[in-house]
């Protein structure tokens, strides 16, 4: 093309940035469709996926078939790879990364498969929730395989080549040995090598232990556990350290006389068996299966010992995994209660799952605490962390809470003791908490919630409904800000309701807030079954189906129709000065337990006089109350009230003033109870009085 026709001057001329509305998206679409690589918006908040048609055109979808959904991409994603990558983009969100990256598979319409990459950057709003995700999806084959096309390998051979490549990128994801089987055969590498299928024994004191057998009907009889010296193909690799190929029928009758009857009749011609070394040790060895094949060439060979090598690696490392796994588990298990006590008057279920992620497991507990006048008080926690650190930390903190519980000290105090151990611990970890105490007798449960989600209540119909509960900060920080006044939520446990407690793992959801969690366990609920047992077994195996990664603890307690405690019933209360919704709380409890407790026509005056003696101490006296009602056995039976202070002033009776405001409060104790009196407790005093009451 020559000057005069604008050829060569056009090309001499640097080419210029787009120009008009569009024009830079016009440009990346075509580079997009010119290279297989398309865009994605996904609104994490409105749970929509807008994809172009380049993207589309890399999951080899129509833009018809797509509605918006990302769970409708679901199908095509390879299932391992599918629940890896969630993972990986769940982990993102939740550790505040600005993007993140993976490889992964996708079935074509053919059934092919074809290795596709992602990339993403995660957008928050101010308070740091992810609220959007804006990336890429590329073909990716090519890319894997290049390596092999500079060696200037032929075609055969870069497919080859391409194939270990992507098995161990495929086994980067592995957690567990089963995971490197399934993928292995799930991976097509089999098929590409020619392979029918494959058999795999793990080195374990000085035996191979077979995981995979190979083709139906491949097992040998006495064969699952073998001696390194006997005369097997496994047993000869892994005390050489050198692979042996097996060229025909003929070679393996000759060379293993042994086990060549036993699977003559499986239509083997060829075997490949590989050591497999890690760090320079045998971990046991791969054996590849061929029903179609002659020999193999020195490419073959080489390309074989490679993709040894790459197995072995991803199996030490999900040994590794499962063995540390195993370890962090045992100390976990080893921290919760070993037995859950028997409540009278209430059914219990308790229920925890491990994240299985190697060393990925967090300080989640629960407990059960059995408490004096048939009270019982129920704990819910999760340790910061997903470690052994965080299991020994969730150890000390449940001992510690079940301790100052079972010493009597009011909710908010327990929460509130906790908090300043925990700060006070050599540790930075912090823990998020829910306490309830309930009195079984009266349904009145006391709850303080430090950071942790918010429990739900299950009607006896099995609606399901969210109980708002006014929290603190979580355990150690409330001590380290000097904020460890935890406010108590009161409510009443009707017989039948069912208080259900949780830790976060089991309502967070990739790309869903907290809200919509809450929403899918309510429903979740509401179908499941009314036996308790089955419902915790239920919300486990949900959770299972879903691939949640990390721990979950489940407490369930429901309240039966009727209970009336041995003995003595006892309700305590501390009521601070100047907080009226203690005061409030308060009067809430005495009036369910008197009803429960079976006053009569008394419950009326026994209120009242209860909430005198209560004024009375927070008007004139420093320091807050302690209001206490115990049912004491008769005859006659008898109720008593008791309201302490710290002031050692006693109190007189007096005629009211002028105005008639004041000096009416022991003359109504006086006129109401049956009889009453004061006495000295330490540096306080306490005024108490009592009142017959029919059975």
């Amino acid at each position: 093309m020559t000057a005069g026709n604008g050829g060569g001057e056009a090309s001499a001329r640097p080419r210029r940035a787009p120009e008009g509305p569009g024009a830079a998206t016009r440009i990346l679409a075509d580079y997009g469709s010119a290279f297989r690589m398309g865009g994605f918006d996904w609104d994490l908040v409105a749970g929509t996926m807008a994809m172009d048609s380049a993207a589309l055109d890399v999951f080899d979808m129509d833009p018809g078939e797509y509605d918006g959904r990302p769970e409708s991409l679901a199908p095509r994603v390879l299932p391992d790879e599918g629940r890896q990558l969630d993972t990986l983009v769940a982990q993102a969100l939740k550790d505040g990364s600005e993007q993140y990256g993976a490889y992964f598979r996708i079935r074509r319409r053919d059934g092919s498969h074809q290795w596709t990459h992602t990339q993403g950057m995660v957008h928050r709003d101010d308070t740091g929730r992810p609220v959007r995700i804006i990336g890429v999806l590329r073909d990716a084959t090519h890319e894997l395989t290049e390596s092999a096309a500079r060696l200037g390998l032929d075609e055969g051979r870069r497919q080859r080549a391409g194939v270990v490549e992507g098995t161990t990128a495929a086994l980067a994801y592995a957690r567990t040995v089963q995971d490197v089987i399934d993928l292995l055969n799930d991976s097509h590498a089999l098929e590409h090598f020619g392979a029918a299928s494959l058999v795999m024994g793990l080195l374990d004191a000085g035996r191979i232990q077979l995981v995979a057998e190979g083709p139906e009907g491949a097992f040998v009889p006495g064969t699952r556990f073998t001696r390194v010296d006997e005369p097997y193909p496994m047993s000869e690799v892994i005390r050489t350290l050198r692979p042996r190929f097996i060229d025909s029928p003929r070679d393996f009758a000759e060379s293993f006389p042994v086990l060549w009857p036993h699977i003559s009749g499986l239509g083997i011609t060829a075997a490949a068996y590989l050591p497999l070394i890690a760090q320079a040790r045998p971990i046991g060895a791969l054996g590849l299966l061929y029903s179609d094949k002659s020999g193999f060439s020195e490419d073959e060979r080489t390309l074989l010992v490679a993709l040894g090598s790459s197995i072995a690696q991803s199996l030490q490392r999900a040994m590794l995994y499962e063995q540390e796994h195993d370890l962090a588990e045992g100390l976990q298990q080893a921290m919760l209660p070993r037995r859950i006590p028997e409540v009278p008057g209430a059914q219990t279920a308790v229920r925890y799952r491990s994240a299985r992620l190697g060393r990925d497991i967090g300080g989640d507990w629960y407990d059960v605490i059995a408490l004096p006048g048939g009270r019982v008080g129920a704990v819910i926690g999760d340790v910061q962390g997903h470690d052994t650190h965080a299991a020994a930390v969730m150890g000390q903190l449940r001992i510690v809470l079940r301790a100052y519980a079972a010493e009597g000290h009011p909710p908010a105090t327990v929460m509130a003791r906790a908090s300043v151990f925990l700060h006070e611990l050599d540790t930075e970890r912090f823990a998020t908490c829910t306490y309830a105490e309930v009195d079984l007798a009266t349904g009145v449960v006391q709850v303080v919630r430090a950071g942790h989600v918010d429990p739900l209540i299950r009607e006896i119909d099995g609606r399901c409904r969210r109980l708002p509960v006014e929290g603190g900060l979580p355990l150690g920080l409330s001590a380290e800000f000097g904020r460890l006044d935890y406010p108590v939520t009161t409510l009443e446990l009707d017989p039948g309701q069912t208080l259900m407690l949780y830790t976060d793992g089991l309502v967070e959801k990739p790309g869903a807030d907290l809200d919509e969690g809450l929403q899918w366990l309510s429903s979740l609920v509401r179908r499941g079954p009314a036996d308790l047992q089955q419902l915790a077994d239920h919300l486990c195996e949900v959770v299972a189906d879903r691939g949640g990664e990390d721990d979950v603890a489940i407490l369930l307690l429901r309240r039966h129709g009727t209970y009336h405690p041995q003995g003595t019933g006892r309700f305590q209360q501390h009521v601070a000065q100047n907080d009226p919704e203690a005061l409030s709380s308060a009067r809430h409890m005495i009036r369910a337990a008197v009803r429960a407790w079976g006053a009569g026509d008394r419950a009326d005056e026994i209120e009242l006089v209860a909430d005198e003696l209560m004024t009375n101490a927070l008007m004139h006296t420093d320091g807050g109350a302690i209001v206490t009602l115990r049912m004491l056995t008769g005859p006659p039976r008898r109720l008593k009230v008791e309201v302490e202070d710290r002031s050692s002033a006693l109190p007189r009776r007096r005629e009211a003033g002028e105005a008639g405001v004041s000096g009416r409060g022991l003359l109504l104790v006086d006129g109401l109870s049956d009889t009453w009196g004061v006495e000295s407790r330490g540096g306080g005093k306490c005024v108490w009085c009592e009142f017959t009451v029919e059975h």
